[in-house]
């Protein structure tokens, strides 16, 4: 089962707190058998979004074709001005491309969410996410980590707390529970009938 973590920074550090977490997620899905694949803006050309624009950017098809072919999603930001970063609304945004799908946007998929910041209002970047995602017909898990990022890291050893360690491996047991048990395929056949 395929397990896209979107990196919403273009901070791809391997040592930058996205890069930490995308790799946490990445090496936990793997261990459990799921294939994980972190979509990190840094990585790509997405431009503005142009509604009008006539052809398709390569790296924009590439960016939907991830979106649309992982059957679970893990949004990562850090708060930005009370929101996800713009560069993230930004290719969530070039979604739009796929509406005329047979299933259209995010329809079905699975989306967390995980946002930090510096203060206590990382709850904000996830209500953000969360309308985007609803919006883009995604299933959001009722269980998302707004992080403290003072509170994020052991000070002794420099990876996560045993707090967040637990929260992040919560959500990923969460997401796995979801799909071996099929229940959002349920969801989607009650609705459709």
């Amino acid at each position: 089962m395929n397990v896209l973590i979107f990196n919403g920074t273009m901070d791809d550090r391997p040592y930058a707190t996205a890069g930490k977490v995308a790799a946490y997620f990445e090496t936990r899905f793997r261990e459990k058998g799921f294939t994980p694949r972190v979509f990190s803006l840094a990585n790509t050309a997405i431009p503005f979004f142009d509604p009008l624009k006539q052809e398709t950017p390569e790296a924009v098809q590439q960016m939907c074709n991830a979106f649309c072919e992982a059957d679970l999603h893990v949004w990562l930001t850090p708060l930005y001005h009370g929101s996800m970063t713009g560069v993230m609304k930004n290719a969530l945004d070039w979604l739009e491309l796929t509406s005329r799908l047979g299933r259209p946007y995010l329809t079905g998929k699975v989306v967390a969410l995980v946002s930090w910041a510096n203060g206590s209002q990382a709850m904000q970047g996830i209500n953000a996410m969360d309308a985007v995602a609803k919006a883009l017909r995604a299933w959001v898990l009722p269980f998302s980590v707004p992080v403290l990022k003072d509170h994020l890291f052991d000070p002794q050893t420099n990876d996560f707390s045993a707090l967040y360690r637990n929260k992040f491996d919560q959500m990923i047991t969460l997401l796995a529970e979801c799909k071996e048990n099929n229940n959002i395929n349920k969801l989607l056949q009650a609705a459709n009938s």
